[in-house]
């Protein structure tokens, strides 16, 4: 994840609030139907990033860590994460999520879908033993969350494309990281003001980090980004350096051709797509989406600015530097 903890201490704790993490998924996710539970442990057991519930167990260092509820809160955080997870792989009508075949290929879009809402469900239940507080967040965060995806779906409309497109990723991503951090102060007994600097932090590093995957998707070879390069621009996917090629109104040749490649939607010809690929990666756009990435990186450090020197600001810290430097 790019974290650097310096401390070994507070990568002992985190990685072993990560492991009983990773044993409550499995007990959430179970269900007296096991086709259900089957279905529900698909993504559970293909893996994943575990970047919600890091953030649950650094943000509670700024407590007490071995708080009873931060395990809790962290598995509500996840959960709700790959109930989103499900439902976007039928939207986006995925093959493959993490390297194995999507609920959806491997079942039906139906049966994905409701395991999606299963897991919210779950994570609705989970939620209910740390308290109205937390049902109150979790509730407003999903509706965030919603939101997000209805914007994506119906496109900017009037609105400005680059704006729009910052939004939707602050509403999809940002809102369920700046709750993940929010539940590490809240669980682990931070102050408020602790709290809040935790989730303002998280909402900013959570556009910082999916701006900085839209980058790769352009920047970077397949070993680096996990995926084949240009795949958001084969499906017509875009991403923040697509909008301000587009949005530029530089008159050089290469600008005009990419804008004239880009302005037809999904480039899935291999010859232009290979041809965009390269004007992209050389183009103005490309850099000031670099830019961009920085900015919001930066942004996310400012915000840390409330809490206590030490181990755990110093690792979120870190991600910044990561997030900033991953793309350059």
């Amino acid at each position: 994840m790019g974290l650097d903890f310096v401390d070994p201490a507070l990568e002992a704790s985190v990685r072993h609030t990560l492991a009983v993490v990773e044993e409550e998924l499995r007990v959430g996710v179970k269900s007296a139907d096991p086709f259900v539970t089957e279905a529900a442990r698909h993504l559970v057991d293909a893996g994943g990033k575990r970047f919600r519930p890091l953030l649950v167990a650094i943000g509670a260092h700024f407590g007490d860590p071995r708080a009873p509820l931060v395990v809790p809160a962290a598995v509500v955080m996840e959960l709700t994460h790959l109930a989103t997870l499900y439902h976007d792989d039928v939207m986006d009508e995925a093959a493959v999520r993490r390297g194995a075949p999507s609920a959806n290929s491997r079942w039906t879009n139906s049966v994905a879908i409701l395991v999606g809402d299963y897991l919210f469900a779950r994570a609705a239940d989970i939620a209910a033993e740390l308290g109205p507080e937390a049902v109150r967040l979790q509730a407003r965060t999903f509706a965030r969350l919603v939101h997000g995806q209805i914007a994506e779906t119906v496109g900017p409309r009037d609105h400005d494309p680059v704006a729009h497109y910052l939004d939707v990723i602050a509403e999809k991503t940002g809102s369920l990281i700046a709750t993940s951090a929010r539940f590490g102060g809240m669980f682990g007994g931070a102050t408020p003001e602790h709290t809040e600097a935790l989730a303002g932090y998280g909402e900013t590093i959570g556009v910082a980090f999916q701006l900085s995957d839209d980058l790769l998707d352009i920047a970077s070879d397949s070993a680096q980004s996990g995926k084949t390069p240009g795949t958001d621009l084969r499906e017509g996917v875009p991403t923040l350096p697509v909008l301000y090629a587009l949005a530029s109104d530089d008159s050089d040749a290469a600008s005009t051709r990419l804008r004239e490649i880009l302005s037809a939607g999904p480039v899935t010809d291999d010859a232009l797509h290979a041809e965009a690929l390269g004007l992209l990666r050389e183009s103005p756009a490309l850099k000031r989406a670099r830019e961009t990435v920085r900015t919001y990186a930066e942004d996310a450090r400012s915000r840390l600015a409330p809490l206590p020197e030490g181990s755990p600001r110093r690792a979120l810290e870190s991600l910044c530097d990561f997030i900033a430097d991953r793309t350059s």
